[in-house]
């Protein structure tokens, strides 16, 4: 008994059929177009060193850039602090110049790190100490600075340890200096707890914990000391000297509204007669916007030239590879090859060559760029190291397969208009 199929029936039948000769014909171009490439291969293998270097230049390139963007932010938060780092400074009275009492500025910055649960946060202050050497006594500065100073502003140290809590209840404080300070001392093993006298309002012997990095533009004799142990060196005369300022480092997103808030519970505490600044000071608060804009263009301005003098050698030599192959394309439009066909195939032959291509290049950049030769080269130091971006791999592959489609249209255009008699007899 034979069963009439509904209209509705025939119409997702028929769509069923569409699909799958959509499908086997996507696949029958790629097998195809692979064949092509091992046949061809010599021919090929020389137009594809030239995409696989070209995308490896282009996916290093990028990689190459997150570490230097990475080094170049570390050392601006060095300097500034990191994301967002908001300044109290010490208040002071605009009509007589006089500085605010130091007591009431730690009352109240205590009082705002309890109320709005800052976790990083610390007073600096500036130190000008005489330290007594061996070969004579030298006026020393620096800073004073709390054990979360190292973390909010990513010290670095050639040697030794940077302050931690405990630090605070030793009775020699603990001191980080510069390498010329170091060097002064006779570059003594840290391991020996080296010791010098400070000389300040009672002089007392301090213990070397850490050495900066060497500088080749600064040679002079600093150091770090935390608070506490400056305050007990220090005259009262020094301390109206120091003025000091808290600095603290609080969610970016949060950052507008926490500075308001700090500012004015700090100035309920003074008064109206005291002027209250808080400022943030980190890169991303500078004028201008992100500082690294510049880079990012260099970057990509570098990567278009790469990917464009890479399109354009893939494209000579595609035209060379299908004017070599006009006969052929002539006999397989005479054995029913539609337009469409010929026109997919030879697209999807560029396309399976640059993406070959493209995931070697690829590989090679990953190599490239996580070899810790190139990193110290490129940012020595660094603390954080990124790993190799995502987007750079997606990117070179995205590229390569861009490339080619674009570098495989021309020729595809020049193979589908090539009369069939003329091609037979090429």
């Amino acid at each position: 008994m034979t069963v009439e199929k509904t209209p509705r029936a025939r119409q997702r039948a028929a769509g069923s059929r569409q699909r799958g000769g959509v499908l086997s014909g996507l696949v029958g171009a790629v097998v195809e177009a692979w064949d092509e490439l091992r046949i061809h291969r010599t021919r090929v293998l020389l137009s594809l060193i030239g995409v696989g270097v070209a995308v490896c230049a282009l996916t290093t390139v990028v990689g190459v850039g997150a570490i230097a963007q990475q080094a170049q932010i570390e050392q601006l938060e060095r300097g500034s602090g990191r994301p967002a780092t908001l300044m109290l400074g010490s208040p002071y009275n605009p009509v007589t110049g006089e500085q605010g009492p130091v007591d009431t500025l730690t009352t109240a910055a205590n009082s705002v790190i309890e109320r709005y649960r800052i976790t990083y946060v610390g007073a600096v202050g500036g130190v000008q100490l005489n330290v007594q050497f061996v070969d004579g006594v030298s006026e020393t500065y620096g800073q004073s600075v709390d054990p979360d100073y190292g973390v909010m502003h990513r010290v670095q140290l050639e040697q030794g340890r940077w302050f931690t809590e405990q630090d605070e209840l030793r009775l020699a404080p603990a001191i980080v200096v510069s390498d010329a300070f170091y060097q002064r001392l006779g570059a003594p093993d840290l391991r020996s707890h080296p010791t010098v006298t400070l000389l300040g309002q009672d002089s007392t012997t301090a213990v070397v914990i850490g050495v900066l990095p060497a500088s080749p533009f600064d040679s002079s004799l600093t150091m770090f000391i935390l608070n506490s142990a400056y305050a007990q060196l220090s005259t009262p005369e020094m301390i109206a000297n120091a003025w000091p300022q808290y600095e603290f480092w609080v969610p970016p997103e949060l950052a507008p509204e926490l500075t308001e808030l700090i500012q004015r519970d700090v100035a309920s505490a003074f008064g109206d007669d005291w002027q209250v600044d808080v400022t943030r000071n980190d890169y991303l608060a500078w004028e201008g916007g992100d500082p690294l804009g510049s880079v990012r263009l260099v970057l990509a301005g570098i990567s278009i030239l790469i990917l464009l003098l890479g399109a354009l050698g893939l494209v000579n030599i595609s035209l060379v590879t299908v004017r070599q192959r006009i006969r052929e394309i002539g006999i397989r439009r005479s054995f029913g090859a539609t337009a469409s066909r010929v026109f997919f195939a030879v697209m999807m032959e560029s396309v399976v060559a640059t993406v070959v291509a493209g995931f070697a290049g690829v590989v090679l950049a990953v190599a490239i760029v996580q070899n810790p030769w190139v990193r110290d080269f490129v940012a020595s130091g660094l603390s954080d190291v990124p790993p190799f971006p995502l987007e750079a791999a997606i990117l070179g592959l995205a590229v390569s397969a861009g490339v080619g489609a674009l570098a495989g249209l021309l020729p595809a255009l020049v193979a589908v208009r090539v009369k069939v008699i003329d091609a037979i007899r090429y």
